[in-house]
């Protein structure tokens, strides 16, 4: 069976993407966030521990140590905390599952991969450049694309969605936990199988 991790032994790190602030909340950035407090609230951990310049709690999920993180660097420097715990910790990048929004996705269409480049998310490209690698998991959680191609990036991406986009969105924080779950025993195939295509 194809396993995601190499060490099975090894901590797992979890890390929600997005910024910190009551300004940016509800944005389309912060969908990771709020998808890993989810994950949290199911398992009854707490993100509150200041930490790696983030907030962490800490966990097990099927038997396996997982560190939950929120970075608190902003999203253009994510980076910088996911490689401070990473080396704190010592865990790899193939142990490493980023949640994070994605534009080029209908809202609430999830995209579940192994590896790959940053595809303009500029929370990625820092994870990418700090750990000098990508071969890390990512679950995209789709936000919806601009309007027009004239529509400012920024002031759409820290915008918040729309109510029915934002239901779409919720509709699937139950999905991302259950990919999350897999994804920790190392079945990514069974996590692509269920979770990559419309709902």
């Amino acid at each position: 069976m194809f396993s995601l991790f190499k060490k099975t032994k090894d901590r797992v790190l979890i890390v929600g993407l997005g910024n910190p602030g009551k300004q940016y909340e509800r944005s389309r950035h912060n969908v990771g966030f709020i998808m890993i407090d989810r994950f949290a609230a199911s398992l009854s951990c707490d993100i509150r521990r200041n930490r790696f310049n983030a907030l962490c709690g800490e966990t097990t999920v099927d038997g396996r140590s997982c560190i939950l993180m929120k970075p608190q660097t902003f999203m253009n420097n994510s980076g910088e905390a996911v490689l401070a715990a990473a080396r704190y910790y010592d865990i790899g990048p193939e142990n490493i599952i980023i949640l994070c929004d994605d534009i080029s996705l209908d809202p609430g269409i999830i995209r579940i991969r192994p590896s790959g480049s940053a595809g303009g998310h500029n929370g990625l490209k820092s994870i990418i450049a700090m750990l000098d690698s990508d071969q890390f998991a990512r679950i995209k959680i789709g936000v919806g694309a601009r309007p027009n191609p004239d529509y400012p990036l920024p002031d759409w991406v820290l915008g918040a969605p729309s109510r029915d986009d934002q239901q779409l969105i919720d509709s699937r924080s139950d999905d991302v936990g259950d990919a999350i779950r897999l994804l920790v025993r190392g079945e990514l195939n069974e996590a692509q199988n269920r979770y990559n295509h419309k709902k």
